[in-house]
């Protein structure tokens, strides 16, 4: 079912690296084209956006897990902001190295739950929080907001799974969860940007936005809010993680 890591590409700790990305996702018909891009604007967004595709329409942030705009947003407060906009239903998604998948929806501008695979991932999180999914319950909210209700009990299943994080990628479980939402599952590709995302749309067909502005004059600019917020860290998924013994508890026990 799922896709072993490649064991080829080690990071200077040795430990296996996986893909980045983080998307939103939102109905077309809740928030117009120029009306996402004005949104994008305001905040000085730093990303790329899909053009609209089956009704739908696909932001993707640049980093995928870092603050992507003003007001230390990553793409799930990018997400929140543009579903309290829409007033219709919107899905943020953001996978850290392929170990941590996260997601959060809302529906009507009201948030219906957020689901972290490994909140113990987050780089602000402290040694004794739990490594094991959060939010699971989040599942027949999803499938509701999808219209895939049968969906539910699967949705369940896949989302308290607990990986191996050395040996599964976060990508095919969010891919299994996009499948069966209905949704555009190229979105796991995105990690390729900026070239062709495969069975996705092509570079050229994305607009590319650098702190909320498109073309040449807004490389200086993205360039300069990439040294800032490259410093950054936006807020955690979850942001009160269950904790246990952690490491800390067992070296002073030990």
């Amino acid at each position: 079912m799922y896709m072993a890591l490649p064991s080829s590409t080690p990071a200077e700790d040795g430990e296996p690296r996986g893909e980045t990305y983080g998307a939103v996702i939102l109905a077309a018909e809740d928030l117009a084209d120029r009306d996402v891009r004005e949104v994008l604007r305001g905040i000085r967004f730093t990303g790329w956006m899909a053009p609209p595709q089956d009704g739908r329409i696909v932001i993707l942030g640049d980093p995928g897990d870092g603050v992507i705009a003003d007001g230390r947003r990553g793409v799930i407060e990018v997400g929140g902001l543009l579903a309290a906009e829409a007033r219709g239903r919107v899905l943020a998604v953001r996978v850290r190295q392929d170990r941590q998948l996260g997601i959060v929806a809302w529906r009507h501008g009201e948030e219906l739950g957020r689901y972290c695979s490994d909140p113990s991932r987050e780089p602000t999180a402290d040694d004794d929080v739990l490594a094991a999914p959060f939010g699971v319950e989040i599942a027949e909210g999803l499938a509701e907001l999808s219209d895939r209700a049968d969906a539910a009990e699967q949705l369940t299943e896949l989302l308290e799974e607990e990986l191996d994080p050395e040996s599964v990628y976060e990508s095919e479980r969010l891919r299994s969860v996009l499948r069966l939402l209905g949704l555009p599952t190229w979105i796991v590709a995105a990690g390729a940007l900026p070239h062709d995302i495969p069975t996705g749309p092509k570079a050229a067909e994305l607009t590319r936005l650098r702190g909320g502005a498109t073309g040449i004059s807004s490389v200086a600019v993205g360039r300069a809010l990439r040294a800032v917020r490259r410093r950054q860290h936006p807020p955690a998924v979850i942001a009160d993680p269950p904790k246990g013994g952690g490491a800390r508890f067992e070296e002073w026990m030990f």
